[in-house]
């Protein structure tokens, strides 16, 4: 069973629709044919009905893709503001240690820094030191 209506029919030539009409005997519908709305042809099986091809328009080639993104290519954390050695966590505001300005944890700068394992050793090391 085709679910286009598209035909070129074989009478008239013309590209035109089809119309499925029941056939009945009596009050039993034994079956369909089909009729060309041009010119009024009749198929009596779909087999018969020259049925246009359905193409799916080709309007842009593979080169007009645009390239697949992938998230987590290369550093998954990227070079964002709250990765950054010179972040400073408040709960009012986060600053910049480095240039001294508010800023989001989701910010980039050209001055980034990562902070590493080597970074909250030290931290540690001066929070246990004895100064007071």
């Amino acid at each position: 069973m085709s679910l286009s209506l598209e035909i070129v029919c074989v009478s008239c030539g013309k590209q035109s629709l089809v119309r499925r009409e029941p056939v009945y005997d009596g009050f039993k519908k034994v079956g369909e044919v089909f009729v060309c709305v041009s010119c009024g042809h009749r198929y009596e099986q779909e087999a018969d009905v020259p049925f246009k091809e359905q193409r799916a328009a080709r309007v842009f080639t593979e080169a007009d893709r645009t390239k697949a993104v992938d998230v987590f290519a290369g550093d998954e954390k990227g070079r964002n503001c709250r990765h950054c050695v010179h972040y400073v966590v408040n709960p009012f505001v986060q600053r910049c240690g480095l240039h001294h300005r508010i800023v989001e944890a989701t910010d980039c700068c050209g001055d980034f820094t990562r902070r590493g394992a080597s970074d909250t050793s030290d931290e540690s090391d001066e929070s246990d030191g004895s100064s007071g």
